[in-house]
């Protein structure tokens, strides 16, 4: 049963076909991905020199492997955490418990890796199983999502999501219509949300950096670069953990096709693609190139922590000494918005942080190719996309206040450009 509901807003992402599209358009990108990055021309842009056969992307040992693989992430989300927080007041009034150990999760994974190869675990294998993981990991995005949907068909009105229930069917599939989809205490979409796919691409990067030693004696400055960037935003990502309850894809979005295809597959496998495309294109780099590359990751994560850690404070306590002397809005609901600090710059300085980023993570991977900067391309469009739909549901929650707030603050990503 849908819940009641007045006037329906405009469907996102084109509606129906718009899903429908995003559903084969989502897997393609990603098999293209993996064939343009191992390929001579490392093309973006065209189609791959060959395609694979159903041998090429079939395997029961990668489906054994994939399985394991979230098997030991369930298990290790199931551990004792160190902390249980309380997520946002839900419409019922009640408020989910979840475990923050994903921090946790991430070091006893790189214990147990460690152990493995020291063990003779052939961890520079992985490589060359990248396509048939990611074939498994889209089937499994989708029977999970099959059963998300037909979970959600028993769940009851007050657990479904504000925008997965239009009534069409595949709209509603790629969207999510439940909420927080649990069995007993085991949350699907926080599950899914930061562990296997973040710790998997921190994996697929450590297993291409070992088949580059393999290959050439040593891995190269520029896949060290792009492991370590990598590796300090998954573990800052998983040391922070609680800061995923107030996001959008927590307290707003259903767990439907859309996240959790984005969450197990397209995280792991195309987060990956600058460590993918130095292993099969070596690029040289300079220690003085390198240190301005290193400088400019530095920048990106103080503006992106900074902002973050600014914003949670702030939430949890207004009057902690290091947020008390913020300029503030009231607005109608109670809350207060900052006008000052980080959020006075921009109104989102966390994704210019991440912009940032996104740029030093590619520039190891040299200007020869325009491949490795996908990831800067797909991400600042998403971010873009994402800030809209902020501004949307900030102006209907606060009025007048954001309003006054977006006068305040004119540029909402980049000051003096956008």
């Amino acid at each position: 049963m849908d819940p009641p509901q007045g006037p329906r807003a405009p469907l996102e992402f084109g509606g129906p076909m718009g899903a429908a599209a995003l559903m084969l358009l989502l897997p393609a990108t990603v098999f293209h991905l993996l064939l343009a990055a191992r390929s001579g021309p490392a093309r973006l842009l065209g189609p791959p020199a060959s395609l694979p056969g159903l041998e090429a992307l079939w395997s029961p040992r990668a489906l054994l492997l994939w399985l394991a693989w979230l098997g030991l992430q369930a298990a290790l989300y199931l551990l004792p955490a160190r902390k249980v927080a309380k997520g946002l007041e839900l419409k019922d009034k009640s408020r989910l418990r979840y475990p923050i150990n994903g921090f946790q999760a991430l070091v006893l994974t790189a214990l147990l890796v460690g152990l493995g190869m020291s063990a003779g675990l052939p961890l520079g294998a992985l490589p060359e199983m990248l396509l048939p993981l990611a074939f498994v990991a889209t089937l499994t995005a989708f029977i999970f999502s099959l059963f998300l949907y037909l979970k959600a068909q028993v769940a009851p009105v007050s657990a479904l999501a504000p925008g997965g229930n239009s009534g069409n069917p595949i709209y509603d599939f790629f969207l999510g219509r439940e909420l927080n989809p649990r069995i007993c205490s085991f949350d699907f979409k926080y599950f899914c949300e930061l562990r296997p796919g973040l710790i998997g691409w921190v994996l697929i990067n450590l297993a291409l950096l070992v088949k580059e030693a393999e290959l050439r004696g040593s891995p190269s400055l520029a896949m060290w670069l792009v492991n370590g960037f990598q590796l300090l935003y998954v573990g800052d990502a998983l040391w922070h953990e609680e800061a995923v309850l107030t996001t959008m894809d927590i307290t707003h979005d259903g767990f439907g096709f859309m996240l959790a295809f984005g969450d197990i597959a397209w995280v792991p496998f195309t987060y990956s693609l600058q460590a993918q495309f130095l292993l099969h294109h070596p690029q040289p780099l300079g220690l003085p190139m390198a240190a301005i590359i290193c400088l400019i990751n530095a920048i990106g994560y103080y503006i992106f922590r900074g902002a973050n850690s600014q914003k949670n404070t702030f939430r949890k306590n207004p009057s902690d000494p290091r947020v008390a002397g913020l300029e503030t809005i009231s607005t109608a609901t109670g809350r207060q918005l900052l006008v000052s600090g980080w959020w006075g710059m921009v109104r989102h300085p966390n994704y210019l942080g991440d912009l940032i980023m996104a740029l030093a993570w590619s520039l190891p991977c040299g200007v020869s190719h325009l491949l490795p900067y996908f990831y800067l391309l797909y991400f600042t469009a998403l971010l873009v996309h994402r800030e809209a739909r902020d501004e949307q549901q900030c102006l209907q929650k606060y009025g007048l206040a954001w309003q006054e707030y977006c006068r305040r603050v004119p540029y909402r990503i980049m000051p003096y450009i956008y």
